[in-house]
């Protein structure tokens, strides 16, 4: 008889995730597409440590497109409630692009939902307040970026037990 899989990240994991994401506003040639890369590493089955590389490309009806890119560390917590993962964290950390380069502060949420023991389908929000210099945050809040997407993760590395029925 096969054995029941534990779906979620343990301490000790490594985990991969590439999420993508697009916008297009109706009536014009006017959109975005963002893509990031990410690795994280479990303190334990809740407390995650990595990094995210992200871009961004807007296309402007009219207008000069751009692009932006961020680096950034970040902490989330990850609730552990079987196949689905909730979790909530922060990063602060760099935007840059070929003109400007600022820093990157701001809350992060979503939910993973495990197909197996090590692969899961995301689905995420964040939001980046850009800064030049810390004081700046209080009076910047209303100049960032709302970022949704989803993608695909593997987890792998940590100890994972088999529950015995």
């Amino acid at each position: 008889m096969p054995l029941p899989t534990v779906a979620a990240p343990v301490g000790g994991d490594n985990e991969v995730q590439l999420s993508g994401g697009a916008f297009h506003r109706q009536g014009s040639d006017s959109g975005a597409f963002n893509a990031d890369l990410s690795y994280g590493y479990f303190l334990t089955p809740g407390w995650e440590l990595g990094l995210r590389q992200g871009v961004n490309y807007n296309f402007i009806d009219n207008g000069r497109d751009f692009w932006t890119a961020t680096t950034t560390p970040f902490i989330q917590y990850n609730l552990q409630l079987g196949r689905f993962v909730p979790y909530v964290g922060g990063s602060i950390g760099a935007v840059y692009n070929d003109r400007d380069f600022t820093g990157v502060i701001g809350p992060n949420t979503g939910l993973k939902v495990f197909f197996d023991d090590q692969t899961f389908l995301n689905v995420g929000y964040r939001y980046e307040f850009f800064f030049s210099r810390f004081k700046d945050i209080d009076n910047n809040t209303n100049r960032g970026n709302h970022i949704g997407n989803i993608g695909v993760g593997f987890v792998w590395g940590g100890i994972r037990t088999a529950n015995k029925p």
